[in-house]
C-alpha cells in the first residue's frame, strides 16, 4: 500500500509515530515559512505541516501544490500547539510534520469546488460525476448506501434467506411499464427485455423449493422520470413460500426497525408501523402513499350539504360525486391573494374551484369553537352556509377558531387527488412534517383491477400475478372492480418505498385473471407459459415484496431526489451527461443486428 494509515484514523494515540499518508489536497495555506495542507481521503482529513527547517526539499515541493493534487506524505504524528486544535475533526488534535512528499498526480482546476459544500448546477455535477462523487458529502451518502445494503444482506441471511441472482436478459412480458428491449444478433428480429423486476423468476424459485429468496436486484423501466424515479434502479427483491401477509409485513417491519437502529440511530420513526387500508388512505389523505408525519385528515361531507342550495355542491352530489375537506391550522388570516393562490393550485390538480372558510374573527384564535358566530365566518360562498353546517365541518375536520377550512366538490378521484395535494402543500407551508422523522406504514387491501378509460377494459392495479382476497373471488365475473387484492405497500413520508403481494400459485386462477385482463388462452400461453406450466408441478403458496433501495437511502440521507444516492444516475430526461448517452451506434453494429433506422437519431 502507498499509505500506512487513512486520513481519518490518526489521533493522540499515534503521537510520535512515523506514518505515510496518501490522498488529495483538500486545502493549502501558506503561513510565511510554514505551509499547511489538509490531506483528504475517503476516511477523513489530516493536517500536514511542511517546515523548511525540518525538511527543506519537501517544503519546496509543497509550494507547487494546488487543490486536488494527489500526493504521498511521510512524517511524524505530532500534537498540535495549544489553541490550534480543531474539535470538528476526529484528527483535530494532531498534525503530521512532513519529512518526505511525492506528487503522484497533478490536477486541473475543477469546474466546481470539491472542498466546499456549495450549491452547484446539477447538470454540471452529472457531467463531472467522478468529481462530484469525490466531495465528502457524496461519499458519506455512498457509504450510507453500502451500510444499508450490507445490513439487509446480513439480516436476511440470519433469517434463512438465500441470495440468488436472476438473469438480466429476459422475455418481454407486460408488467406495468414499457420494457427496455435488447435486439438479438443470433436471432434477427427477436428481442430480449431488461427486467422490470425479477417477478416471475422469483415465483419460479418458489416452485423450485428454495422457500426464502432475496436479491439486491437491478431493474429497468422505460417510463417518464421524476424526482423519485430512474430508468434503472435497485430494489430488495424478496419472496417467501408458506407465507401470508402477516409473515411478510412482520419480516419487513423487523428488518427496517433493526436497520434504522443500527445504521441511523438518530432517526426517529413510528413503531409499530401502522396498517391502513387503501380506501381509508384515499379518503383521509387523498393518496395511497400518505405522509403520516402530520394530521390534517380529509373528511367526507356529503351528508352535511345534502340539502344545500349552493349550485356546485348540488351538482356534485347529483352526479354521484362527493364533497370533502380538511382544516389548515392557524390559517384563518390568509389574505385574498393567498386564498387565490390556493384556488389556482386546486384548479391545476383538476378541481373546478376551492371553497375556503375562515373560522373566527381576528383575535379569536384559540377561542372555543362554541363561541363561533355566523358573522365570524368568512367565505366567498358564505351566503350559502349555515352556522350548523360550518360547525359540523369544523368538528369533522378537527378545526379550531383561527383555522381555515378547505373544501372541494366533484368526482371522487379528482377530489381525493386535489385535497391530497393541497394537504401536502399546506403541510410544507406550515412546517408540520418533521424532517428527522420517518413515518413508515403499510397500506393494505388495494383494488385488484383498475378500469382503463382509454383501453375500455380492466387492467391490473399491481401486476397480473397478485392473488385476490378469498372472500372476493366470487365477484371476479360479476363485479371485478370490487375485488380487493392481497396486495400491500410500505410507504414513508409521502413516498412508496415498496410493493408486494401474495401471489397466485395455481394455473386455473392465473388463467382466470389473464382472461379478465383480455389475454386469451393462446396469448397467455405464449407470454406466460413458463409460469403457467410450472404451477402444474406443485407450486407452494407464496408471496413477497420489493422495497426500493434508492428511495430508502434518499429518505435516510435527507436527499432531495434519488439521483443524489445513485453513483451514476441519468438526468430527468434519461440522459447520461458524463458519457453522453444514449448515443448513435455504427452502421456495422446495426447491420449485425438486422436493424435499419427509420428515423434520424434525436439528441438532447
Amino acid at each position: 500500500m502507498l499509505k500506512s494509515h487513512t486520513c481519518g484514523q490518526l489521533d493522540l494515540h499515534y503521537e510520535g509515530q512515523r506514518v505515510t499518508l496518501a490522498g488529495w489536497v483538500h486545502r493549502r495555506r501558506d503561513h510565511g515559512g510554514l505551509v499547511f495542507i489538509d490531506l483528504r481521503d475517503r476516511a477523513g482529513v489530516t493536517q500536514v505541516v511542511f517546515n523548511p527547517e525540518h525538511a527543506k526539499e519537501a517544503h519546496d515541493t509543497a509550494g507547487d501544490l494546488r487543490n486536488e493534487y494527489v500526493i504521498q506524505v511521510s512524517g511524524v504524528v505530532s500534537r498540535r500547539p495549544s489553541g490550534t486544535e480543531n474539535p470538528r475533526l476526529p484528527t483535530g488534535e494532531i498534525e503530521v510534520l512532513a519529512d518526505e512528499m511525492v506528487i503522484l498526480n497533478a490536477a486541473k482546476t475543477p469546474p466546481f469546488y470539491i472542498n466546499e459544500d456549495v450549491e452547484v448546477d446539477e447538470s454540471l455535477r452529472l457531467k463531472y460525476r467522478y468529481l462530484d462523487l469525490r466531495r465528502p458529502k457524496m461519499q458519506q451518502i455512498m457509504i450510507l448506501r453500502h451500510r444499508v445494503v450490507k445490513f439487509i444482506r446480513d439480516f436476511l441471511d440470519a433469517e434463512g434467506f438465500l441470495e440468488i441472482e436472476t438473469p438480466i436478459l429476459l422475455k418481454s412480458t407486460p408488467e406495468g411499464a414499457r420494457d427496455y428491449l435488447v435486439p438479438s444478433r443470433l436471432y434477427p428480429g427477436s428481442f430480449y427485455a431488461l427486467p422490470q423486476s425479477p417477478q416471475q423468476l422469483k415465483q419460479l424459485l418458489m416452485v423450485a423449493g428454495y422457500e426464502k429468496y432475496f436479491q439486491i436486484a437491478r431493474c429497468f423501466r422505460d417510463e417518464d422520470l421524476r424526482a423519485d424515479r430512474q430508468p434503472e434502479f435497485t430494489q430488495l427483491d424478496l419472496e417467501m413460500s408458506w407465507a401470508d401477509e402477516d409473515d411478510i409485513l412482520g419480516l419487513i417491519e423487523r428488518l427496517f426497525t433493526a436497520m434504522l437502529q443500527a445504521v441511523c440511530p438518530d432517526v426517529r420513526f413510528l413503531s409499530p408501523f401502522p396498517r391502513v387500508t387503501y380506501d381509508d388512505c384515499m379518503l383521509k389523505y387523498g393518496s395511497d402513499k400518505p405522509d403520516l408525519r402530520f394530521g390534517m385528515e380529509i373528511a367526507e361531507l356529503n351528508d352535511v350539504f345534502e340539502s344545500s342550495e349552493f349550485g356546485v355542491y348540488k351538482s356534485a352530489l347529483a352526479e354521484g360525486g362527493c364533497i370533502r375537506g380538511f382544516s389548515a391550522p392557524g390559517c384563518a388570516e390568509y389574505t385574498r391573494r393567498q386564498l387565490d393562490e390556493l384556488g389556482e393550485l386546486a384548479r391545476s390538480f383538476g378541481a373546478k374551484g376551492l371553497v375556503t372558510v375562515a373560522l373566527g374573527a381576528p383575535g379569536q384564535k384559540g377561542a372555543p369553537l362554541s363561541d363561533l358566530k355566523l358573522e365570524d365566518v368568512r367565505s366567498a360562498v358564505g351566503r350559502y352556509l349555515t352556522l350548523e353546517q360550518v360547525s359540523e365541518v369544523a368538528q369533522r375536520t378537527g378545526a379550531q377558531m383561527g383555522d381555515l377550512l378547505l373544501m372541494v366538490a366533484g368526482p371522487q378521484e379528482m377530489a381525493a387527488n386535489t385535497l391530497g395535494q393541497l394537504r401536502m402543500e399546506m403541510g410544507r407551508r406550515l412546517g408540520l412534517a418533521a424532517p428527522d422523522f420517518l413515518a413508515m406504514a403499510f397500506v393494505v387491501d388495494f383494488p385488484l383491477f383498475e378500469w382503463s378509460k382509454d383501453e375500455g377494459k380492466w387492467e391490473f392495479a399491481h401486476h397480473p400475478f397478485t392473488a385476490p382476497r378469498a372472500q372476493d373471488v366470487h365477484l371476479l365475473d360479476s363485479a371485478p372492480g370490487q375485488v380487493k387484492a392481497r396486495h400491500y405497500d410500505i410507504v414513508c413520508n409521502g413516498y412508496e418505498l415498496g410493493s408486494g403481494s401474495i401471489r397466485i400459485h395455481n394455473r386455473e386462477m392465473q388463467q382466470k385473471i389473464f382472461g379478465l385482463l383480455g389475454y386469451g388462452p393462446e396469448e397467455a400461453q405464449e407470454r406466460f407459459g413458463h409460469l403457467l406450466d410450472a404451477f402444474e408441478y406443485g407450486a407452494p403458496p407464496h408471496g413477497g415484496i420489493a422495497p426500493g433501495i434508492d428511495r430508502l437511502v434518499m429518505l435516510l440521507a435527507k436527499a432531495p431526489n434519488i439521483r443524489e444516492v445513485i453513483a451514476f444516475p441519468k438526468t430527468q430526461s434519461a440522459m447520461d451527461l458524463m458519457t453522453d448517452s444514449p448515443s448513435p451506434v455504427s452502421e456495422a453494429q446495426l447491420r449485425d443486428l438486422g436493424i435499419q433506422m427509420a428515423v434520424s437519431p434525436v439528441k438532447e
